[in-house]
């Protein structure tokens, strides 16, 4: 467990000097500010690497979401040494052009803990933006760091941090081919403690995150069936909701697609019938599976509105616009088409924030892109030879989508922010794809 605090003697001054930068990346070229990170002081040898590892961490966080440019240290005039007894000299630090200044301590907590003193501030103004304490377990210091770039992000930005979170992605083993395996991997966002979820005896695809970040859907093929399997997040195990394989025998063929909605409680997603998809909610609670749509076409990929109140979903319905996206109320009803661009839609998956949703499209190459809800101001923020499976991170302001590579035909995770300008590719060691975000770890 990681423990918060504010320093609540700065509390006032973090509070009423500086308000809080408003950043919009939603288009456009977003220039990074410079940024000055010391590394955090320690009087200890022995957490003095530490510091420095944590630090390190918290640099590249930040230089990650795209908004900040870490300062060499090389540069730096004045010590960290200094900083740990005294105010910035801040004429130093705008003599290097640094906006912002992230300096800070690191103590012995006792046991296996560490307790960690870092500040923010205005280099512009000379005033400070914010002070925390953290205390927690020192093997725990990469989380610790996402912590801490979190609070930074959010104070300079206005927005939610999304660096303490963690991916789910499908790794292919092994050769492409007939005898393909693949297994369910997870990892931090920055690509760091890598796990195995499943052992690849069983394929597995599309895993989904529940809003609550407890559990895993993914659709797992067993022999020649396949269906929606769902996972406790926290231990990798089967959930005591199990294996929907047994739940829904004898009312379809196959179930795919799974998404939760925002009750972490219930399902959507897609069932086969007579080669027909429909979309269906499935209570996890009381196993109660409800039609939403008919089985006359292929309806798949719903993805619920974050209030619950609406699905975004894919339909090849309307035989003369081919497949496209549509919007209808939770209960079914209420269908409406919001895609009429040129090209096949697929794959839309609606912002935590509600705003926004992005598709998969196909119009000679593949596309990632966004629109607004009710399907205007569509735009496109990133093209390749097949780039697909796009899924929000939990602050709705950054996207990770599988970007396939010609040659090798090996995926690869992509990030890219809204305005598609800032993109890179998200670290994994294997041919990695169908990608999930977490919500905000505690």
């Amino acid at each position: 467990m990681i423990k918060i605090v504010v320093l609540w003697g700065f509390a006032a001054l973090c509070l009423n000097t500086t308000q809080a930068l408003k950043v919009e990346i939603t288009q456009g070229l977003v220039r990074p500010d410079p940024i000055a990170i010391t590394n955090f002081h320690s009087d200890d040898t022995s957490l003095s690497k530490l510091g420095e590892n944590i630090s390190g961490v918290v640099k590249a966080d930040l230089e990650r979401s795209g908004l900040f440019e870490a300062i060499t240290r090389d540069a730096f005039i004045q010590t960290e040494e200094s900083l740990a007894v005294g105010l910035p000299r801040f004429d130093d630090w705008r003599l290097i052009k640094s906006r912002f200044l992230v300096c800070g301590t690191i103590k012995d907590g006792g046991g296996e803990g560490v307790v960690i003193h870092f500040r923010l501030y205005d280099v512009i103004t000379g005033q400070q933006m914010l002070a925390l304490s953290l205390t927690g377990n020192h093997l725990n210091w990469r989380k610790i760091a996402h912590i801490v770039a979190d609070q930074i992000f959010s104070r300079v930005t206005n927005e939610k941090g999304f660096f303490n979170t963690q991916m789910v992605y499908v790794e292919t083993m092994g050769l492409r081919g007939k005898n393909i395996k693949k297994r369910l991997m997870r990892m931090d966002q920055d690509g760091e403690n890598v796990e195995t979820l499943t052992d690849g005896k069983d394929l597995v695809l599309m895993p989904r995150y529940s809003p609550d970040g407890k559990l895993i859907a993914y659709l797992r093929y067993v022999g020649k069936s396949a269906q929606v399997h769902i996972t406790d997040a926290a231990t990798g195990k089967t959930s005591p909701y199990g294996d929907l394989n047994k739940l829904l025998k004898g009312f379809g063929e196959m179930t795919f697609a799974p998404r939760f909605m925002p009750d972490s409680k219930t399902l959507v997603m897609s069932l086969v019938k007579g080669g027909k998809s429909a979309i269906y909610r499935f209570d996890l609670t009381t196993k109660t599976l409800t039609p939403l749509t008919p089985h006359r076409s292929i309806d798949t990929s719903p993805c619920p509105s974050p209030d619950g109140k609406h699905i975004v979903f894919t339909s090849d319905r309307d035989r003369e616009g081919g497949e496209q996206i549509y919007v209808m109320d939770s209960d079914g009803g209420n269908v409406r088409r919001i895609s009429f661009g040129e090209g096949k839609y697929s794959q839309p998956v609606w912002s935590p924030r509600g705003d926004l949703i992005v598709f998969t499209k196909q119009r000679g190459q593949f596309y990632i892109g966004l629109m607004q809800p009710d399907g205007t101001e569509e735009r496109l923020i990133a093209q390749g030879y097949l780039v697909e499976a796009p899924d929000w991170a939990p602050n709705g302001r950054y996207l990770i989508f599988t970007q396939e590579e010609r040659r090798s035909n090996k995926g690869q995770i992509r990030m890219v922010d809204l305005t598609g300008h800032h993109q890179r590719t998200v670290k994994t060691s294997r041919d990695s794809a169908d990608c999930t975000w977490s919500p905000l770890l505690n």
